[in-house]
Order: C-alpha cells, then structure tokens, then sequence
C-alpha cells in the first residue's frame, strides 16, 4: 500500500479520492493534467475562475498530450517494484474522460469513469477526441457512472455512449443513479455531493478493482492468469 503524495494541481476532493483507493490496499498515482500552463503547485478551485480556467485548458492543451500523461503514468506505476503488472484506471469528470482513454492501453484491466464528460460529444481538446471512436480498443472490464440529471453528459449523450460501447463489444457495466453531475465530489461549491450514492460507487470501484486487479479474475470468474 502506498499513499499518493502530495502533488501539484491536484484539488481536495480528488486527493481524498486517491487516498481512499490506496487506503485500500493499491498503489495510486495522481498526474496533473494541466502541468502545460500553470505553476508548479497551482491548484485550480472549485469556483467560477477556477472552473472558467479549466475549462479553458481542456480545449486549449492538445490530445497527444493528454494521452502522452497517461501512458507516462502507466509506465510510473508499471514499475512500481510492487506492482503486478495489472493496472486499473479511474477519474470523475474530465478525469473520467482521462480513465476511459487510458484503457484503450492493454494493460489497463478495469477502468471506472466517473461522469466521463465530453465522451458523447467528442469535444476533448481543440482538435476534438476519437474516443467513442476507439472504444473497441478497451480490452478491460469498464465501469460507466453517471447521475439522471448530469447536465454535462445528458440523456441523449448517455445513450450515445451506451449504444457505442454495445456494438463495439467492451465489457462494461453501467450504472445510473438519481444524482447530478460531479455528486462523488465531496465538497458543496455547487451542492451536488450526495455521500450515500458515492459510497455505493466507491464499492463498485472496489469490486472490479479487488477481482481483476488483484485476484487476476474476470468478469465470469474464470481465472486469467494470475501474475504473482
């Protein structure tokens, strides 16, 4: 077990999101996704200029860099000298996003995305994402969240998603729940946190990390081959 550091523009909620993972037991690494054009150690708040800012940044940084962050964080933990070379993947908003193109990497064997923004409408940076695209390049078992009432992925998007991930045959599961976008957030900037929900999520997280990331199962039980 080994609990993330503290690092740069990385906002409370989503450190106490990590260290709940590695409180469980896995090792967890956090990158920063808009180290391009903010200070080291800048932290970007949950308020209408912080919010404004990130908006901002995420069309304006380019998709080679994010999937560039990814497979240097995959690499991180890959050696890791504890890991056992399976590697799991999550995020809540435009991190959810992140988590999703992270298993297009065969070595990621679960991914949860959290209210996985700009998916439907392929809007992750200013060149546009192939994401749906892509998606049959999920090798994984991939865990879709998203709230009934999420104005950021509405329903027409989710069915975008859903019908997308169907046909292209990705082993996921989907989970909706009567809550608003962003609601495992635990802070009230906008009101949306809803503790009971999140702990559901957080056991689903759990699940499908334990089984494929550590018992090296899948999802009928039939063993994988595990790495020891």
């Amino acid at each position: 077990m080994r609990f993330p550091e503290k690092t740069r523009q990385v906002t409370g909620p989503v450190e106490r999101f990590c260290r709940q993972i590695a409180g469980n037991g896995f090792i967890v690494a956090c990158p920063e996704s808009y180290h391009e054009f903010e200070p080291l150690g800048t932290v970007l708040s949950y308020d209408v200029e912080g919010t404004d800012k990130g908006n901002n940044y995420k069309v304006a940084k380019t998709l080679p860099a994010y999937d560039e962050d990814a497979k240097l964080t995959l690499d991180y933990l890959s050696r890791h000298p504890n890991c056992n070379g399976r590697l799991g993947a999550t995020g809540m908003c435009l991190g959810g996003h992140l988590a999703f193109r992270c298993a297009f990497d065969p070595r990621v064997l679960a991914s949860v995305c959290y209210f996985a923004t700009d998916i439907h409408s392929s809007t992750l940076s200013n060149t546009g994402d192939d994401s749906l695209v892509r998606c049959g390049d999920i090798r994984g078992e991939n865990i879709m969240i998203f709230g009934k009432f999420d104005n950021h992925v509405p329903v027409a998007g989710r069915q975008l998603i859903y019908k997308t991930l169907l046909e292209k045959g990705v082993d996921f599961g989907w989970i909706e729940l009567p809550a608003q976008h962003a609601f495992i957030r635990d802070e009230l900037s906008k009101g949306r946190y809803d503790p009971p929900l999140t702990k559901i999520c957080f056991e689903v997280l759990l699940e499908v990390f334990q089984r494929r990331l550590v018992l090296g199962l899948g999802g009928t039980g039939e063993e994988e081959g595990l790495v020891c």
